[in-house]
């Protein structure tokens, strides 16, 4: 009875210690994620005001704007994609 009360100790004491450090690595992934929001949300913020700035016509050319208008929607999509993962795990 006492190997049997040990062995399970040991369990637990191993899945304690697995649950601490899943917690912790679920800390960080939102932190992380909620980094890059914050980073994408102010990419978005530029993508509003460069289209803004597309439909006044502005010194760029709308060739311009528009190929960094498109790298930019890829990167935050890209981005969205990533946090929704984390958000997921």
């Amino acid at each position: 009875m006492s190997d049997l009360r040990t062995s399970t100790q040991d369990a637990f004491r191993s899945l304690r210690q697995q649950r601490d450090e899943l917690r912790l690595q679920i800390h960080l992934a939102r932190a992380e994620a909620r980094d890059e929001w914050e980073q994408m949300e102010r990419k978005w913020q530029d993508a509003e005001l460069k289209l803004a700035a597309m439909g006044r016509g502005t010194r760029e050319s709308a060739a311009d704007v528009g190929a960094a208008l498109g790298l930019l929607a890829g990167e935050i999509a890209n981005a969205y994609r990533r946090i929704r993962d984390a958000a997921r795990d």
